[in-house]
């Protein structure tokens, strides 16, 4: 069992962030103890820690992540992260199309000025 602060330099997530998993029955401690409220994280938990990492690194908003950990069975994962890809993707064409009629307004500028 690893004390909040072990755990927090473990996964990388700070204190706060993990004391505002709980709250949002995201990723709740092992155990607490009811003596003075300490939270304890074991094995598991770290294993569902990197899970959450991870999907914070690929955009996943919090209630995106807590669906993933409803599903205990990870099925839905597949398709959240095929649904966010494709976001991704429709992004960066959108971003493409604002770059290309910035390219096309900064030349026609240019030639303006000629």
């Amino acid at each position: 069992m690893y004390k909040i602060s072990e755990f927090a330099k473990l996964t990388g997530l700070s204190k706060e962030t993990l004391r505002y998993y709980a709250e949002v029955k995201l990723l709740e401690p092992a155990y607490i103890d009811p003596k003075n409220n300490y939270r304890y994280y074991d094995d598991g938990s770290y294993f569902l820690a990197i899970l959450l990492v991870k999907l914070r690194s690929l955009g996943f908003t919090i209630q995106e992540m807590i669906s993933v950990m409803e599903d205990e069975s990870f099925e839905n994962l597949d398709s959240l992260l095929r649904q966010k890809r494709n976001k991704i993707m429709l992004e960066i064409e959108e971003r493409q199309l604002q770059m290309k009629a910035i390219n096309e307004f900064l030349l026609s500028g240019e030639e303006e000025s000629k």
